[in-house]
């Protein structure tokens, strides 16, 4: 495959001079004229009224948006920091994406259009188009599965898989019946899988044979077995609930079955009916936990809801897209990370939309792939990464424009922030300077998108995710949580409850508490760093605590650590980011070893394969550095806000009286990669 980087373009050095001018991008007339909301003055009105009249503007909104069983007595109880949204109300999420479509023209609309990953021998992928009344159809077999194997209301089932329909259909199974579902990115480890097993306490576990990425198959059903294997320090199982385990055939691979625990998903379809009707569930029902890193070493288990999750993805979807019955909708995301959830599944069907599934990679087999399946199914609003985006940039302008691109209307950005040079490029390459691009800001907690451009509304500027969507009130803070003045840096805090918002951490309110609500009083505490401009646009700079953010994955430094420490060769470890021009930043890990062991460049793909192991591929680092010693103060505390600083290149600053020993840093400085 070839992917070299193309000279710059005429193209490029349009872009070096429009970022220069600091342009201002006005909304195409032509979209405003046919978008859900059509001038700044009606975004302006809502988002006044949704809050200042919050109950009142959510209280409608529920009641226009979603199908209720039983309607809702009271739309908000708040006691910080636990909210409870629509109370006394009833409904199932299974049954507002797909039951409300059945009988309507959108029954017989294609509701998931999937592709897998092209063969090695150069044959294109396999593909699978289910329309509404089908995946309704798939959905109550497999949640008939599901309650054949004692699953009910209120039990976890972890779902390990590829980028299939089986992903979303097993999803939606899980809410027709009322479990809860707690999907695990098909990248991570047996490992991984082990401890959201053990702290989820999940049944049953829904994984494949395998998937495919870059022409390999990746052995998912092999991981879950070792993770079903793998024991704490006392012992003991860490999986040890789970009693059984379906499995998709993917690849067709020969894998082991364990009798009475593993299933096949296509025999046990072969014993139900594919009737099932939508549990009632309450409005505050857990709905699902997904795992996200923390700045100690054990992940959190975000836990969301049923209906306010569900109203919050649907009107995102509906506003920041622009949904339309003819769009075809792709996110590029993988399910097992929030954005998949809320912007493929739920998110999309809730509004009747038509979503692409893609399984594979964006350069695999070749580095147009995402642009050969936008022209080959029209597709018309295309949501990435920017870490996509820069490598798109890097691969250079000659593969977007081997395709045929027209059918794009919209683009949009997630993840992490957007340069604005990738902004630019995503705006005149991919989008021919005429499609209105949404860099939205949003996180696993928020459940949904928080700011952002809506199209056809708002004047946008590369690099700002702009103005807060309905019912959201952000605000840029000092750190006795004091609103700093516009341009000044700041803690970015959420003031209000917003319906969407996570319920807490699984088993762990103490933590929750500590982690979202303790930072500034009164205020959900982002973890993020912004500012505020003169037009009141926010600009996110990135994380301010040990969580990093790597190519749209957040990754926590403190998981790393542990997996490099529990290596029989290492010390003591210290992980931090510095900045990376492809994946927005680059994980760096100084390690010290243990007497009588010496580094060496096997000993370092060694540690990297570990962290890989242990975490996932996605976690593995871009260096290893060994030393002699950590800087650290005289209470022991390591100061790795001088490591980011080595780690980056650049000039010590800031204070050190602190440090124990002046010469460690020194000899960090001096020491060779």
């Amino acid at each position: 495959m070839s992917s070299k980087p193309a000279k710059p373009s005429a193209t490029s050095k349009n872009i070096s001079s429009l970022l220069q001018e600091k342009r201002v991008f006005p909304p195409p007339s032509e979209f405003s004229a046919r978008a859900h909301l059509k001038s700044m003055a009606g975004y302006r009105k809502l988002w006044k009224e949704s809050v200042t009249r919050p109950e009142s503007f959510w209280g409608k909104q529920a009641r226009q948006e979603l199908q209720w069983q039983r309607p809702f007595k009271k739309v908000l109880q708040w006691k910080e920091p636990f909210a409870r949204w629509f109370v006394g109300g009833q409904l199932n999420v299974s049954a507002n994406c797909l039951d409300r479509w059945l009988g309507t023209a959108t029954a017989n609309k294609a509701a998931l259009i999937w592709e897998g990953e092209p063969a090695t021998d150069g044959k294109p992928g396999e593909e699978r188009v289910l329309t509404y009344a089908q995946l309704h159809r798939e959905v109550c077999r497999f949640a008939n599965v599901l309650k054949r194997q004692g699953i009910g209301r209120g039990d976890r089932v972890l779902l390990y898989l590829p980028m299939i329909p089986e992903a979303a259909i097993a999803m939606l199974a899980c809410t027709r019946i009322g479990a809860v579902h707690s999907v695990v990115f098909g990248g991570f480890s047996a490992q991984s899988v082990a401890d959201r097993i053990q702290d989820s306490g999940a049944r049953l576990v829904v994984t494949a044979d395998g998937g495919y990425r870059r022409g390999a198959v990746v052995p998912l059903k092999k991981n879950v077995d070792e993770a079903l294997v793998l024991q704490g320090p006392d012992g003991e199982r860490l999986a040890k609930s789970v009693e059984k385990v379906v499995v998709v055939r993917r690849c067709g691979n020969e894998v082991h079955m364990a009798e009475g625990r593993d299933l096949w998903w296509h025999r046990e379809l072969e014993y139900v009916t594919p009737v099932c009707p939508a549990a009632r569930m309450d409005s505050e029902a857990p709905l699902f936990i997904l795992y996200t890193s923390g700045s100690t070493g054990k992940p959190k288990g975000i836990l969301h809801s049923t209906a306010g999750y569900l109203l919050g993805a649907k009107l995102t979807s509906k506003y920041v897209f622009d949904l339309r019955d003819e769009d075809v909708y792709w996110c590029t995301a993988d399910v097992g990370w929030v954005t998949g959830h809320s912007y493929i599944v739920y998110g999309p069907l809730a509004n009747g939309a038509t979503a692409v599934m893609y399984e594979g990679a964006p350069n695999w087999p070749e580095a147009d792939r995402f642009w050969r399946i936008i022209e080959k199914y029209r597709v018309s609003i295309l949501y990435t990464a920017p870490t996509a985006i820069r490598a798109f940039m890097k691969w250079g302008d000659e593969w977007p424009k081997k395709h045929d691109l027209s059918s794009l209307r919209l683009l949009g950005s997630v993840g992490e922030p957007i340069n604005p040079e990738a902004w630019m490029w995503y705006h005149s390459v991919i989008g021919g300077g005429r499609c209105p691009i949404v860099d939205t800001w949003w996180q696993t907690e928020t459940g949904s998108i928080m700011i952002s451009p809506l199209p056809g509304v708002t004047p946008t500027k590369p690099g700002t995710a702009t103005l807060p969507f309905f019912g959201i009130l952000p605000e840029v803070v000092d750190d006795q949580g004091r609103r700093v003045p516009k341009g000044s840096g700041g803690k970015l805090v959420v003031r209000k409850p917003w319906p969407s918002m996570l319920r807490g951490i699984w088993g762990d309110p103490k933590r929750f508490k500590e982690v979202y609500w303790s930072e500034v009083k009164g205020s959900y505490f982002t973890g993020d760093g912004c500012r505020c401009d003169e037009d009141g646009y926010f600009w996110i700079v990135g994380r301010i605590d040990d969580v990093l953010n790597v190519a749209g994955h957040r990754i926590g430094t403190a998981e790393i650590e542990s997996a490099l420490v529990s290596h029989p060769s290492v010390a003591e470890a210290a992980v931090v980011g510095r900045p990376d021009e492809l994946k927005g930043q680059a994980l760096v890990c100084f390690v010290t070893l243990k007497s009588g062991q010496k580094a060496s460049a096997d000993l370092k793909n060694t540690l990297r394969n570990h962290i890989g192991k242990e975490i996932g591929p996605v976690a593995k680092p871009d260096e290893i550095r060994f030393a002699e010693a950590l800087p650290k103060t005289r209470s022991g505390k390591i100061m790795r806000r001088l490591l980011k600083q080595v780690a980056s290149g650049v000039e010590i600053r800031g204070d050190t009286t602190t440090l124990e020993d002046l010469s460690v840093l020194a000899k960090l400085s001096a020491a060779e990669d």
